[in-house]
């Protein structure tokens, strides 16, 4: 009886330490897939910046940059220039500054910069 005692105590550790290692694996899971996030947000920034880098080299931009108004695409629309932003229907972009006539500078949700034609946005 005391041998069927013992092992039935060991047993139950060995229980308790597989759940504690199926535990231990799952945290170790939730910290890489933060990492990964934290990875890909960081790369995100970094072309983030090329971006703006391109931009103001590009558009002789030496103000800083803000965000004036949201405003959002009503149709798709090609760039024709190296300037123009190319838009999709029902893309977001912010409004960085208002251009020349019916122009505005506005950016995409990559990141990108260019000129869009006012006729093209809504304002609401």
């Amino acid at each position: 009886r005391e041998k069927d005692d013992k092992y039935s105590a060991w047993m139950s550790k060995l229980w308790m330490a597989k759940e504690y290692k199926d535990k231990r694996k799952s945290i170790d899971d939730v910290e890489r897939t933060l990492f990964k996030f934290k990875k890909s947000s960081e790369e995100k920034s970094k072309r983030m910046e090329r971006e703006e880098k391109i931009f103001r080299e590009t558009f002789m931009y030496d103000k800083e940059i803000r965000v004036i108004i949201r405003a959002r695409a009503e149709r798709s629309v090609p760039s024709q220039r190296r300037a123009d932003l190319p838009i999709t229907a029902g893309e977001q972009l912010d409004v960085i500054d208002a251009a020349h006539g019916h122009a505005v500078i506005c950016r995409n949700s990559e990141g990108r910069y260019g000129y869009v034609l006012v006729e093209h946005l809504s304002f609401r």
